[in-house]
């Protein structure tokens, strides 16, 4: 394995154990919630991909819920809480992998010492490895994508070396490999098996997440593939999607039993989730024929990624995503935000936009994301919260209609703040 750690590491599925723990708080709203499993939305444990979603530690989600609904805190104030709960989140992360991640000139997280670059001529290139720059290029496969992937100069910050970079090779586009989390909250999960793989043929559906377990209710074909160091490994948040979307029995999802393709992009890498892992995990689905695509994850604009998804739809994938969970005065949500993309928000029980939706550039969908069950990776059910379980039933219903005009007309009235209205308002699996 070479420096960046990031080529595929999985072929197919198996019935390999993975054992998960978790000991983090969890801080939502600003405030802080301690309980045996719980993690804030961007920590993580050595064994569990950031923000991964689990099952359910009792009276604990409710808690949340309950802080999130009835707080008594004007927009404004839960608002400015939930921005502070995302810095504090991210501060901790830098403090816990600093040796993996390290901001960006954006002060983003991003992969430390990795910069992605595209559209680099020979001279460029030959200049960069004069400065000490290492570099390798890989075709992403299925898209038709050509990326240089540089190694920073020892002792040297991302800041400053994507500076140098883009002064060196100024026809080039150049990037952090920054990196994307889970949008939901839930808690966490002992041990558990992947998912037994079976080879998906002909019209499917793809998810771009963490790995996802055996589970009862997923009993259509499930293939998964490794795009991250230790990957595909099974993951709560993984399990708790995939069962939105083609989930049958006990869990019934928007597009039940509909073959599902999986790319884990986390594995166990602390710096798992990168732009990079995802833009190969969209070629592989392209080049597999997956018509739909979920990506539960949020983060920042990045080149690399946009131009993936652009490449990605002209071939045919229609990618939906989540708006995210820190609150409307957090940066805008991608990949929610680029305009190739589906962006959906969550409403909860009642009807109403969750206070802890984040925004995107524009919102096409809305769908349930609280008050409502999902598969839990080491078996059954349980509560689950955040867009991130919005997106798949929106994905499902565009898989079982065939088309974005059927889905439009689909949709229920649900107001401005809900886009074009509410898809699948019944989906809660909540007897």
């Amino acid at each position: 394995m070479n420096h960046f750690e990031s080529e595929r590491t999985g072929k197919g599925t198996g019935g390999r154990e993975v054992e998960m723990k978790f000991a983090h708080p969890w801080i939502v709203a600003g405030l802080l919630l301690t309980a045996p499993g719980a993690q804030a939305q961007l920590l993580r444990s050595p064994g569990e991909a950031l923000g991964q979603v689990g099952g359910v530690v009792p009276g604990l989600l409710d808690r949340v819920e309950g802080t999130l609904d009835r707080t008594g805190l004007s927009p404004a104030r839960l608002a400015d809480r939930l921005v502070a709960a995302r810095t504090a989140r991210i501060g901790d992360l830098l403090q816990r992998h600093g040796e993996s991640i390290e901001l960006d000139d954006r002060r983003e997280p991003a992969r430390r010492g990795v910069i992605l670059l595209t559209g680099a001529g020979e001279p460029s290139i030959k200049a960069l490895q004069s400065a000490g720059y290492g570099v390798e290029t890989q075709a992403v496969e299925g898209l038709d994508l050509s990326v240089t992937r540089l190694t920073v100069p020892k002792g040297q910050s991302l800041p400053r070396a994507l500076k140098q970079v883009r002064t060196i090779a100024p026809e080039a586009e150049a990037s952090a490999d920054n990196l994307y989390f889970p949008s939901g909250a839930g808690l966490a999960v002992a041990t558990t098996v992947l998912a037994e793989g079976s080879p998906v043929r002909g019209r499917s559906a793809g998810l771009i997440d963490g790995g996802v377990a055996k589970h009862p209710t997923l009993s259509g074909p499930v293939e998964q593939q490794g795009f991250a160091r230790g990957a595909p490994r099974a993951s709560a948040h993984g399990t708790a999607v995939a069962s939105l979307i083609s989930g049958t029995g006990m869990v019934r999802g928007a597009a039940p039993g509909v073959p599902l393709l999986v790319a884990d992009v986390y594995g166990d890498d602390p710096a798992g989730g990168g732009a990079f892992a995802i833009a190969r995990a969209l070629g592989w689905m392209a080049a597999r024929g997956a018509s739909v695509v979920t990506v539960s994850l949020v983060g920042p604009d990045n080149p690399l990624l946009a131009g993936a998804i652009r490449l990605a739809r002209d071939k045919g994938v229609t990618v939906v995503a989540a708006v995210g969970n820190d609150g409307p005065a957090a940066p805008p949500a991608y990949p929610a935000s680029y305009p190739d993309v589906i962006a959906v928000t969550g409403i909860d029980g009642h009807g109403r936009p969750l206070p802890e939706a984040g925004r995107a550039r524009h919102v096409d969908f809305a769908a349930p994301g609280a008050d409502m069950n999902a598969a839990r990776a080491e078996g059954g059910k349980g509560r689950v919260r955040g867009t991130s379980f919005a997106a798949p039933l929106v994905a499902g219903r565009l898989f079982a209609t065939g088309g974005l005009n059927a889905l439009r007309m689909e949709a229920k009235p649900g107001g401005k703040a809900l886009g074009k209205g509410i898809i699948c308002g019944s989906c809660r699996n909540i007897d």
